[in-house]
């Protein structure tokens, strides 16, 4: 199974994006979604950036995610 992550852009350069986790920071690949901007929130497979993704659905995402943490941590 595959859990995807919607990540913020912090910076991009060439086919290379940092995306923040809140809990770390990954280096990705951005040939699969060359437009991509720095603010915008993506979701990442394979270390390639699949799609961007609006951000009130990244944030209730990502809401989600932690309070099953809180339930089952």
């Amino acid at each position: 199974m595959c859990l995807v992550i919607p990540g913020k852009v912090k910076s991009v350069a060439g086919e290379k994006a940092i995306v923040d986790y809140e809990v770390e920071e990954r280096e990705v690949g951005t040939a699969l979604v060359p437009d991509v901007k720095v603010g915008e929130y993506v979701l990442v497979q394979a270390k390639m950036i699949v799609q961007v993704i609006p951000e009130e659905e990244a944030k209730a995402a990502l809401e989600t995610i932690k309070e099953a943490g809180e339930k089952h941590g």
